[in-house]
């Protein structure tokens, strides 16, 4: 008898939880409450260890095909602009790793794992259907709809994002915390940028209470450019996306080199001229999770954002998600016995998840502190990284997996 898994949520998460679920035996049927699947224009970058993943998925010539892959890694005092650290990234990730590190716009990492969950034969996909309650009765869990759908299932993954329904209903833990920190975000033809502003590499500005990054993806056509600051959204947080104007990003980089106001003012200039306006994100977080219970109870798990959102401060959230799609797969793998407890599998894949999440959570939290360090703790971290770079840039217990 086939195992029947149901996944509520379409973005990067849940189409790597249905790939990973159907390659695994299982049947999948996925809801996904918007009315077409799309991602909004952003870049994410993906270390080695997420990278192996969808090698293992057989996605590596789809990746290689839409990505970029930096050759190196390097980190800027935003005020001096002096060089403080590289870390070498292509052939080197490659050799150490056994995969390359890799930079993306999200809508085509999202777009080859939807190409990858519509060539499965266990798969079935429904739009325009938002979770609304669930059940889990122990020998099957039954998901409705806010059309009033009922459907049963082996096991429900809430892979529904940062304002997750199925945690809402599994926790109770109440919203995301804000962060005080706000992302603006822009991404544009390099060919429409002066030829000395354009980059095939990950460059980190780092300054008083803000970093800028910048790296290419799109084949290495485009550049991403993501600034963080402090500062508070007084809009709905819960909007994914917001435009904006960068008047007040501007400001805040008054005091610092010339090189990096140059790339945000051509940003802003040549953005607006192809229409790559600046947009502007409220971040939002969870504590990092404290056991498996908040990654699985029952016959419900939880995977990506819906489970252990993070601050960007190390470019894991994406590959967390990857990971623990994969990670699930494996576990499920094991179930297709009707005999096997599918509850104790779910447990598994919590337990094999929660202290790695949790570890990544809390990296990303200090990295934070560290990134927008001022005064002493500033002066240490920029001389630490002039001496140590590659070795403090360099993550092995990251980037070897888990």
């Amino acid at each position: 008898m086939t195992r029947q898994a149901l996944i509520a949520g379409g973005g990067l998460g849940g189409l790597a939880a249905a790939l990973a679920t159907s390659r695994a035996g299982w049947d999948v049927r996925l809801f996904e409450r918007a009315p077409a699947f799309s991602e909004v224009g952003a870049g994410i970058q993906l270390g080695p260890n997420a990278v192996r993943v969808l090698h293992g998925w057989g996605l590596e010539a789809e990746l290689a095909r839409v990505a970029a892959f930096p050759h190196r890694l390097q980190v800027r005092d935003a005020v001096s602009g002096r060089e403080l650290g590289v870390l070498p990234l292509g052939p080197r990730a490659v050799q150490k790793y056994g995969a390359p590190y890799v930079t993306i716009h999200r809508a085509d990492l999202h777009g080859l794992l939807l190409e990858a969950v519509q060539d499965r034969g266990n798969v079935w996909l429904n739009l325009n259907s938002a979770l609304a309650s669930y059940a889990d009765s122990g020998p099957v869990v039954t998901l409705k709809t806010t059309e009033g759908l009922e459907i049963e299932g082996d096991a429900l993954v809430g892979a529904d994002g940062l304002w997750s329904r199925v945690r809402e209903l599994l926790l109770n833990d109440g919203p995301p915390r804000v962060t005080g920190h706000l992302a603006y975000r822009a991404m544009l033809p390099q060919a429409s940028l002066p030829e000395r502003l354009r980059s095939q590499q990950v460059t980190v500005w780092l300054a008083p209470k803000l970093h800028v990054v910048e790296y290419p993806v799109r084949g290495g056509e485009w550049l991403n450019v993501v600034a963080i600051m402090h500062g508070q959204v007084t809009r709905d947080l819960e909007s994914w996306d917001h435009a904006t104007h960068a008047a007040d990003l501007q400001a805040a980089l008054t005091l610092t080199s010339v090189p990096l106001r140059d790339l945000i003012h051509s940003v802003t200039e040549c953005g607006a001229e192809s229409g790559g306006a600046w947009r502007l994100w409220g971040l939002c977080d969870r504590p990092p999770m404290s056991g498996a219970h908040q990654q699985a109870q029952g016959r419900v798990a939880l995977l990506g954002d819906a489970a252990h959102p993070m601050r960007p401060y190390l470019a894991q959230g994406a590959g967390m998600a990857i990971e623990d799609a994969a990670e699930l797969g494996h576990a499920l793998g094991q179930g297709l016995d009707p005999a096997v407890d599918v509850s104790a599998l779910l447990q598994r894949y919590a337990h094999n998840r929660w202290p790695r999440c949790a570890r990544v959570q809390a990296q990303s939290m200090r990295n934070g502190l560290i990134f927008h360090s001022g005064g002493v703790l500033r002066w240490g971290r920029d001389a630490s990284l002039r001496l140590l770079g590659e070795r403090l840039l360099d993550l092995p217990w990251l980037y070897q997996g888990p």
